[in-house]
């Protein structure tokens, strides 16, 4: 991992968590010119905290490629995690071990990349959205995008990003206000 150049940089800020409630994400990208995009994400699928802390990761990368980020520093407030990521801890348990090789392997499509942790107050935008996530997931789906475990425990392949994501017609509405022909997708894109 490579410290990228400040002027080209994308920085991504992630939260993850689990409860009863439910399981969700949060991400906030930031673009070189301040520019913010936010994202709240409701995890079908009961995982454990650390987890959704990986599934933070994860959207968070997939998110920064698909709005054509080529350098990008991910925040955490997860010492595990980012220790994980970065080598310093190992990872044992095979879960675990399948979002490292994953988060490695997508990561390698940025020119730059880097991971650092943060105080939990310095990611407190990743963190609202992740606890809204979290608490309207059973409640309503209006207002949280609903995406499946991006990693399931039951199978031994590693998924490969789609080359056109869920979250590409989000990405064209918010970078262009473009919306999909069909009336009700666009209405869903909207809210």
């Amino acid at each position: 991992m490579i410290q990228p150049a400040e002027e080209e940089v994308w920085r991504v800020f992630v939260d993850g968590a689990s409860s009863l409630a439910g399981c969700g994400v949060g991400v906030v990208i930031i673009s070189p010119l301040g520019e913010k995009i936010k994202l709240a994400l409701s995890i079908d699928s009961r995982v454990t905290n650390n987890e959704a802390e990986y599934e933070a990761v994860l959207t968070g990368i997939r998110a920064a490629w698909e709005v054509g980020a080529s350098q990008i520093i991910l925040y955490s407030d997860s010492q595990l995690i980012t220790q994980q990521i970065k080598g310093v801890y190992e990872a044992k348990d095979d879960m675990m071990l399948k979002y490292l090789q994953l988060i490695r392997a997508q990561a390698e499509i940025f020119a730059d990349w880097s991971i650092e942790q943060i105080p939990r107050e310095e990611n407190g935008e990743a963190d609202a959205l992740e606890k809204m996530a979290v608490s309207l997931s059973e409640v309503s789906t209006r207002e949280v995008l609903h995406v499946s475990r991006l990693i399931l425990s039951t199978e031994e392949e590693i998924l490969p990003v789609p080359e056109d994501s869920w979250m590409t017609p989000l990405i064209k509405f918010i970078m262009n206000n473009e919306l999909p022909d069909d009336k009700a997708q666009a209405q869903k894109i909207k809210r």
